[in-house]
């Protein structure tokens, strides 16, 4: 009994520190970080361009954007592991049954097995409303997918070179010292359904995040596994949503996330001091960095997370508010209305908070020499900072 004890016991300290540790990048890596080009172009970007089509689920449009981002890392990313989860579920008004396919992809350490590693889960839904006709849903949600798409591909050379200078088991080598074995893995989700066909219910909304969650949850992993299931091995779900638009104020919607918001602001604020930004102020895209204790009374947007969020996991939502008028939900929300500075910005922004989540200083092409001592550069934060 005691022994069985101490193994969970361990396994939880383990959880704690993989989660809570990561590495500053340097000015050199941040600049190092790729730029999306024209990849954001409307017309012809070749990560962009081809979700601004209307998408609702079960739709030829559905599948041809579905079919783009399983292209994309089939063709760019062969490395990372691609699956597909399905469901169907009967939506109003006419109780018409309609499938959801969501697509999750991984990059894990290649010595690590199921239920070892913990992840760093980037999500944002791929599908568009039905209504009104012809909807394109810029902001909402293909901007966000296309951010996700130049993250994966900005981190996965980093990602490939660190595991591989850690000797192929997740142990010191002599050019890296990662202090614990090393069980952190990236996942990105595209989800399906998110939009209501009728109005936003519980019932009427999130389809294919409320499937995926459950069957996650009812993944169970092997006998002292560190993550019991599935769904235990997300430790932050950061969701992208309506973002495209200029000036966007995000909140910080949720305390215990509220280290990893400070996080996120930091980096704008470097990225903006170091003229990696093309926006004019993106440090104002987070107005509430410095939210004290008493400023928390609740609440919450509801979106893809709040299954996720029901089952334990740990939430950094990235949603403006107010919504961006004139443009949300409107026909509007189309390739000419978005503001392709911010959308790169975003882009950028988000590769650089993984990139510190997954320690890559060191492990971007730089001008400089930068892996060795890497260990050195190490800095701690609390989960809960406030």
């Amino acid at each position: 009994m005691l022994r069985a004890l101490f193994i969970v016991f361990a396994v939880q300290v383990l959880q704690f520190c993989l989660v809570k540790a990561f590495t500053k990048l340097s000015d050199d890596s941040i600049k190092a970080i790729p730029d999306p080009g024209d990849d954001f172009d409307i017309k012809n970007g070749k990560l962009l361009a081809p979700i601004l089509q209307p998408r609702v689920p079960g739709t030829p449009g559905s599948a041809a954007v579905l079919q783009h981002l399983a292209d994309f890392f089939r063709d760019e990313l062969p490395s990372w592991t691609v699956k597909f989860q399905n469901s169907t579920s009967k939506v109003p008004p006419s109780d018409k049954e309609v499938p959801f396919v969501n697509m999750i992809v991984t990059k894990d350490p290649p010595w690590t097995s199921p239920g070892e590693v913990g992840y760093l889960t980037l999500v944002a839904h791929y599908d568009s409303r039905i209504k009104p006709t012809g909807f394109i849903g810029a902001i909402d949600s293909a901007a966000p997918c296309a951010m996700l798409m130049h993250a994966a591909r900005s981190l996965d050379k980093a990602l490939t070179k660190k595991w591989a200078s850690m000797g192929g088991v997740g142990t010191k080598t002599e050019e890296y010292d990662s202090g614990l074995e090393e069980h952190k893995g990236l996942q990105i989700m595209f989800l399906d359904g998110e939009e209501a066909f009728v109005d936003w219910t519980e019932e009427d909304s999130i389809y294919g995040a409320k499937s995926l969650a459950a069957e996650m949850e009812a993944t169970i992993h092997p006998a002292l596994s560190t993550y019991h299931n599935a769904i235990s091995a997300i430790s932050l779900f950061l969701l992208l949503d309506l973002l495209g638009s200029p000036n966007p104020s995000v909140p910080s919607y949720y305390k215990i996330t509220h280290w990893a918001y400070r996080k996120m602001t930091t980096l704008a604020d470097r990225l903006q001091s170091l003229s990696k930004s093309e926006s004019k102020d993106i440090l104002s895209w987070f107005p509430e960095s410095d939210k004290s204790d008493d400023q928390w009374i609740g609440g919450y947007i509801g979106d893809d997370h709040t299954p996720f969020m029901a089952r334990g996991v740990e939430i950094l939502h990235v949603i403006p508010s107010p919504f961006p008028m004139g443009i949300w939900h409107t026909s509007n929300d189309d390739g000419e209305h978005l503001d392709i500075p911010t959308c790169k910005d975003w882009a950028v922004l988000v590769t650089a908070f993984a990139a510190e989540w997954m320690d890559l200083e060191g492990f971007f092409e730089t001008n400089t020499k930068q892996v060795k001592d890497v260990h050195n550069k190490r800095t701690t934060t609390s989960k809960t900072e406030l």
